[in-house]
């Protein structure tokens, strides 16, 4: 899904919600939920569009009506040696679409 996408599901109500996960390196992916379905978003190579903070993805999401938003952080238990079986779960904050500011 591309920006005009989903401002175009955005007006239509249709979004459930915009996550942006957190990735290595700092960055972060915007994934659009639009009926239950998660919706990668993709630059104009059609590559998963990054960003760099949660104030650059505010910044280009500014002209999609507002919906929803979380920061997700997927869970690091998998990652941790000697962690007995636990359920997983991931750290996910509502924040708000427009800049406190």
């Amino acid at each position: 899904m591309n920006l005009h996408q989903l401002n175009s599901e955005a007006r239509a109500g249709h979004v459930d919600e915009l996550n942006l996960i957190a990735i290595e390196g700092g960055d972060y992916l915007i994934e659009a939920r639009v009926k239950g379905h998660a919706h990668p978003l993709a630059d104009i190579r059609g590559e998963r569009l990054r960003v760099h903070s949660v104030e650059d993805a505010r910044t280009l999401l500014q002209t999609i009506p507002m919906v929803s938003m979380n920061l997700v952080h997927w869970s690091v238990q998998d990652e941790m040696c000697g962690m007995g079986s636990h359920p997983e779960e991931d750290l996910k904050v509502p924040i708000s679409q427009r800049s406190a500011w």
